[in-house]
């Protein structure tokens, strides 16, 4: 297994990182109180994750597998152009990058756990 857990981040992404987990969204809070502490079948998941030049949502490195809460700007053309490109770079960084919206984490958490778990090694 790759030990990197950043594959080559720099200070400033640790930073934004960090600014990030203080103003999450309340889609990635309620997330994250199923992700945490190794609540999903043992895996451990990391919040506001630095991978090379990214920042994802959450992160197994166990499992090479980030995980994105999209809120209603990413149905936007050039969002989704960005995520498409951002998830082809994450994906030479060998990380699967799965997507859930706002809507599913609010409406169907229990989907989208086991979403999460089909993924899981």
């Amino acid at each position: 297994m790759d030990n990197n857990l950043n594959k080559g981040a720099i200070g400033k992404l640790f930073r934004y990182a960090k600014e990030n987990r203080k103003d999450s969204t309340e889609e990635e809070e309620l997330l994250w109180r199923f992700l945490r502490n190794r609540r999903l079948k043992g895996f451990k998941f990391r919040r506001q994750h630095p991978l090379k030049n990214f920042i994802v949502d959450f992160y197994c490195h166990e499992a090479k597998l980030a995980v994105e809460v999209d809120g209603g700007y990413h149905l936007e053309n050039e969002q989704g152009d960005y995520d498409r490109g951002r998830a082809y770079g994450l994906k030479e960084l060998e990380v699967r990058v799965i997507r859930f919206s706002n809507q599913e984490v609010n409406d169907s958490i229990d989907s989208v756990l086991k979403g999460i778990e089909k993924h899981l090694i």
